[in-house]
């Protein structure tokens, strides 16, 4: 059965003159609409601080795409007609005076509404409130939320609220653009579509989960949000535990938003708690400090940021799911700035056979693993023991290698799209599958407030990595205690 779509008429973009809009947004929209995939009569309104008119803003976001397209994507042509799509209006969020104008400019939105807002959670309650008071929250309105939704459970539930006062849960669609990368949608389809793995899909099959986000980055622009926000704010409160929800998921009954993010809150509801008494076993905290990444000479977090700070770059977690199909199974989560490489990926380690013909005589069987590398390449690859060629004469010797499926090489003719091309899509013809639902985020920041209440509560402070490793040794640690080496080939 075909999804329902309902597209709107208009796109409101706030913060249109951003780096996210630039380098993402803009790019996405383009793309969409070079590829013919945008409502025909869609415009799409920027707001933002700057004093531009529609003219000065078809120029800056001209001088964008020529910047951030690749060379590959630009048309002169699609460009010319995309831009004619665009309009632009000065506002302040936290002016009320300046919400008339912007209503003014979008004029009727019977044909549809769809707003992106990404700004500071500082500005939801007043940005809310405004759209609310000029008549941009009505029943044909739907808006897009860009994180960060809040920095823990009840800066998350002030927002939720101040959000819900305008707008339902079902006009409501709250981003996170991990979910709008092709190898994370192709986890539904690695698990659901294909009947082999179902059977050893759970604790009798599964040794241990390990899921790994590492950035060769240090603070860059970002030093004001990151220090206030610290690794595990920013990574494992959105991106690892969404991960980690499509790998323990039960089946969904249909792709369907409802039946999706049902499943994916069960997981958030059965993460078991870290304690005050268990968070010094269960987690380890780092900081890097002067190193050398990629051969170039960088300096500590400190040195960066110009002031002292406690704020962890590093994280790595032992997270277990209390449930009948995860029972006893551990999920290893690390993430950190300057790290030895970029690397987004998923490891899934199978438990051993259970007894080995060849004991003895061709050397240690390896469990199979199965790895989803969802950046910078994508691929799925399957470890699997096979025999050496040869006439055995001494034993058969049996050596680890990989099955792969690379979706660069097999869907070469496929052009591999920005995961905001998908996500923008999605919130203008209304399809919520892809994104997160209020119960998914308050149950994962009722979990990671857990967490940093056990770091205050024992003192924890971050352990001090040197740029270009793979962060604390004690994260070695972590997982060499239950005999488990982490996936880094």
């Amino acid at each position: 059965m075909p999804l329902t779509r309902d597209p709107v008429a208009k796109l409101l973009l706030f913060g249109a003159t951003g780096d996210l809009a630039q380098r993402m947004l803009l790019p996405s929209l383009y793309g969409l609409h070079a590829d013919g995939l945008l409502p025909s009569e869609l415009t799409i309104t920027g707001a933002a601080r700057h004093d531009y008119d529609d003219k000065a803003y078809r120029a800056f976001a001209k001088k964008a795409l020529h910047s951030f397209l690749p060379e590959d994507r630009k048309d002169e042509k699609a460009l010319g007609t995309f831009l004619e799509r665009l309009f632009y209006q000065p506002t302040d969020l936290s002016d009320p005076a300046s919400f008339q104008p912007l209503a003014d400019k979008i004029g009727d939105i019977a044909g549809g509404l769809a707003i992106y807002l990404s700004t500071a959670p500082s500005l939801f309650e007043s940005a809310i409130e405004g759209l609310h008071k000029v008549g941009l929250a009505g029943n044909t309105v739907r808006v897009g939320l860009e994180k960060p939704l809040g920095y823990d459970l009840a800066t998350s539930r002030e927002i939720n609220d101040a959000v819900a006062k305008a707008f339902p849960e079902d006009r409501t669609f709250r981003i996170d653009h991990y979910l709008g990368k092709e190898t994370v949608q192709n986890i539904l389809a690695l698990r659901f579509g294909n009947s082999f793995f179902e059977p050893v899909w759970n604790a009798q099959g599964i040794a241990n989960v390990q899921i790994t986000i590492s950035e060769m980055v240090g603070l860059e622009d970002r030093a004001g949000y990151y220090d206030g926000a610290g690794a595990l704010r920013d990574m494992v409160a959105n991106h690892m535990l969404q991960l980690l929800a499509l790998i323990a998921m039960e089946p969904p009954a249909r792709y369907d938003g409802t039946d999706i993010r049902d499943e994916k809150a069960k997981v958030f509801r059965s993460l078991r708690m870290i304690t005050p008494e268990t968070v010094n076993q269960d987690t380890v905290t780092g900081q890097y400090g002067d190193g050398a990444v990629n051969g170039a000479i960088v300096k500590g977090y400190l040195d960066e940021l110009g002031k002292p700070s406690t704020t962890e770059t590093f994280v790595a977690i032992k997270a277990h799911v209390d449930n009948w199909r995860w029972q006893g199974v551990p999920f290893y989560l690390r993430t950190g700035k300057r790290m030895t490489t970029r690397r987004s990926e998923i490891a899934i380690q199978f438990k051993p056979v259970p007894h080995s013909m060849f004991a003895g005589r061709g050397g240690q069987l390896q469990p199979n693993t199965l790895v989803i590398r969802l950046q910078p390449e994508e691929y799925v690859q399957l470890l699997v023991m096979a025999k050496e060629p040869g006439l055995d004469r001494e034993g058969v010797r049996l050596r680890e290698v990989p099955l792969n499926l690379s979706l660069d090489a097999e869907f070469a003719g496929s052009r591999r799209r920005i995961a905001y091309e998908r996500l923008l899509l999605d919130l203008i013809e209304g399809d919520q599958a892809l994104f997160v639902r209020r119960d998914e985020v308050e149950a994962q920041w009722t979990w990671i407030d857990a967490i940093r209440a056990g770091w205050t509560a024992n003192g924890t402070k971050p352990k001090s990595y040197p740029s270009g490793s793979w962060g604390p040794s004690a994260a070695i640690g972590l997982t060499e205690r239950d005999g488990v080496t982490w996936q880094d080939d």
